[in-house]
């Protein structure tokens, strides 16, 4: 499944929820799974940060689809297969 397909499952699934919550509220439950993938990362349980990787993709879809953004065409543009600031592959950027 690429990106897209992904944005537009959540887009059918989603979207009327998503649109009534807006920006804010959306923003507010992707906030909400990205710390719940940070406990999931601490605890080191796979079944736990799969579902919370799952939720913060699915939400970062949602928050895109409210904002008319589409995130496969967003990265691409952006990464285009190397690092958007040094532009090498793989990056050599100074840490």
């Amino acid at each position: 499944m690429h990106i897209h397909e992904f944005q537009d499952m959540m887009r059918r699934i989603y979207f009327h929820r998503d649109s009534e919550r807006g920006v804010a509220g959306t923003y507010k439950w992707l906030l909400e799974e990205v710390n719940e993938l940070g406990e999931a990362a601490k605890e080191k349980n796979i079944t736990a940060l799969e579902d919370e990787f799952a939720d913060v993709l699915a939400w970062l879809a949602s928050l895109a689809n409210v904002l008319n953004i589409d995130l496969e065409e967003a990265a691409t543009a952006k990464y285009d297969n190397k690092c958007p600031k040094c532009r090498e592959s793989p990056c050599k950027c100074l840490l």
